[in-house]
């Protein structure tokens, strides 16, 4: 009992301190929707990717993707390092656009770009996606995560029902304060601090495994795991396993690409950016930070192998197994606050952002759109309280699902992340696009989505043996078809979207950006390089004799191809610069000055 008292005040004193230091840094900064939606328009890049980071890591990735690797190999880390390729496109092509924009939420782009119906449609798919399955499911899965790390049940001799409705609720509560009382820059603070505890945790796990393995010895922990069962180190996945390489090609890139730069509860950082170089610095810090994400998500499911092997039945117990035998006592309650941490950042940050959607994209423009700021965050505070509520109620119940439930949850964003990544990057790129042609591409793809990966079956009995992952692709490239031809056929002539000429110094980007992003799409294929035949994963030794030869010419392809971008981009740089000072120096007509912004953002 002494244990288990400790390790709930330690949890509880770490818990309390994020929230006062999120307190203190909030306090008195809720007066205005501007701050509540989007920090004030203030957020740095430290504290955009670590909200970013932790927003994306949850319960259930800790424990399901060391789960994989401890199963099957180390295929599953495409999702999380593939991350960087939409961290680039969203830092160099579209956060500047949005930032120019001036926009709050996704839907409201599309509404200057298309029309109001577009704008309900789209957010209907985002507010049943998030208030029916998404957040539900990540309450649930971290409640399962929790009790399983945990073993809540016997350490306060409740039934297991007690403790999923305790752990639930607990984290829900907690959840819901930061997101509900605190906005988003009290949820931005909270997970950078949650985020910096997950990193010290994240790296000390693998590398207690290795000292338990090596038997005291790490460097000898680290040999055994490259020289016994190698093909567990192997991100190259075929058809086999959980993630076919090529499937990163044909969906994987696309899913990220509308995670990390159209989910509203992701990019509401960014939007929030204090100005463009720090949005940038952001979203491209956390790509690098999605890299460290196999170190300490799926080499501990591997060391687990390595010291249980078959004593362990089930994947998913691998690092609750790893955790309860390896972490000292005196550090259990930090990471059992690291861990509700992880799961409360997604819950929250999906609750600021349904109570953004809700009050900028339906309550306003339909109700009140000459309501105060104070009336706004009041009725953002009263949704948010009753989604909070449903989705405590809601998520227990979870536990009584049909086993296909959960192959649901996993797949239900694809009925909508497709269709809103077409219409706002060709919504991006012409002007021509009909709002005509958004509408049927988001409703085409609703009934499209359901018949190729369920409804052949279950109305047909026809099994199209299509993996959901592919169907992205597949309804991608008919949906893009379909939008150019609607260009063609019948092009819109008129669009409400104007660049802000008032504050064109916030958006003077980071001028390290194409150097970095290089810098990151090298290292997401030295990583690949790594975990490989080539690398670790290879039969006859530690590493291939091609493994150094490659890292070699990675780095010398790289390095010049950065200097070569410096070396340009520092010319573009000083152009650029050159051309705001004239504009702050001269007064311009407003369509001049727009027409002027317009050409120097696309050089």
């Amino acid at each position: 009992m002494s244990s288990i008292l400790y390790i709930l005040l330690t949890c509880a004193f770490f818990m309390l301190l994020v929230a006062y230091i999120s307190y203190r840094l909030t306090k008195g900064k809720l007066n205005s929707t501007r701050e509540y939606f989007l920090a004030g328009r203030g957020l740095t890049g430290v504290f955009i990717a670590g909200s970013l980071i932790l927003t994306n890591l949850s319960a259930e990735q800790l424990i399901g993707l060391n789960g994989q690797a401890f199963t099957n190999n180390m295929s599953g880390m495409a999702w999380e390092v593939t991350a960087g390729i939409a961290a680039i496109i969203m830092a160099i092509f579209l956060l500047p656009k949005f930032l120019g924009i001036g926009i709050s939420t996704i839907p409201e782009f599309l509404s200057d770009r298309y029309d109001e119906n577009v704008r309900r449609l789209t957010v209907v798919l985002f507010l049943l996606g998030y208030m029916c399955v998404t957040i539900p499911s990540m309450l649930y899965s971290g409640g399962v995560a929790v009790l399983q790390l945990f073993d809540v049940p016997n350490l306060l001799d409740i039934t297991y029902t007690q403790s999923l409705w305790l752990v639930i609720w607990l984290v829900g509560i907690i959840g819901a304060i930061y997101a509900i009382f605190g906005g988003l820059r009290a949820v931005a603070v909270s997970d950078t601090i949650n985020g910096i505890g997950l990193l010290i945790i994240g790296f000390l796990v693998p590398i207690l495994g290795f000292i338990s393995l090596g038997n005291g010895n790490m460097i000898e922990g680290m040999k055994q795991i490259a020289l016994t069962d190698p093909e567990k180190l192997n991100a190259i996945g075929d058809s086999n396993d959980n993630v076919p390489f090529f499937s990163i090609f044909t969906g994987i890139i696309f899913a990220n690409l509308f995670y990390w730069a159209l989910n509203q509860y992701v990019i509401q950082r960014t939007l929030g950016a204090k100005n463009l170089k720090e949005g940038q610095k952001g979203a491209l810090f956390t790509g690098f930070l999605k890299l460290l994400v196999p170190i300490f998500m799926m080499i501990p499911g591997i060391i687990a192998y390595h010291l249980y092997g078959d004593s362990i039945s089930n994947g998913d117990l691998s690092y609750p197994t790893l955790i309860s035998n390896l972490l000292p006592v005196s550090l259990m309650g930090f990471f059992l606050a690291v861990l509700l941490g992880a799961v409360l950042s997604s819950f929250n940050s999906l609750l600021n952002s349904v109570a953004t959607l809700f009050v900028l994209d339906i309550y306003r423009p339909m109700f009140a759109p000459n309501a105060s700021d104070q009336a706004l965050i009041k009725i953002s505070k009263l949704f948010g309280v009753f989604i909070a509520l449903v989705s405590l109620v809601v998520a227990p119940f979870l536990m009584y699902a049909p086993n296909g439930l959960w192959n649901l949850i996993r797949q239900f964003t694809g009925f909508f992340n497709i269709p809103i990544l077409v219409i706002v990057i060709l919504g991006l790129m012409s002007k021509k696009m009909p709002a005509i042609g958004a509408k049927i591409v988001i409703i085409f793809h609703v009934f499209a989505y359901y018949y190729m990966v369920w409804g052949s079956e279950q109305i047909f009995n026809v099994d199209l043996g299509i993996n959901y992952i592919h169907v992205y692709g597949i309804l991608l490239a008919i949906e893009v078809a379909f939008m150019l031809v609607m260009r063609k056929v019948k092009p819109t002539q008129s669009s409400n979207i104007s660049m802000n000429t008032t504050s064109s110094q916030r958006l003077i980007p980071w001028k390290h950006t194409i150097p970095v992003s290089i810098l990151l799409i090298a290292c997401i294929v030295e990583l690949y390089v790594v975990f490989s035949p080539v690398g670790l994963a290879f039969e006859n030794g530690i590493v291939s004799n091609f493994f150094w030869p490659v890292t070699l010419i990675l780095a010398v392809v790289t390095s010049i191809l950065y200097f070569i971008a410096l070396k340009a981009w520092n010319h573009k740089y000083e152009a650029f610069l050159n051309r705001e000072n004239k504009k702050t120096s001269y007064s311009y007509p407003k369509n001049q000055r727009k027409e002027q912004y317009s050409s120097s953002y696309d050089g």
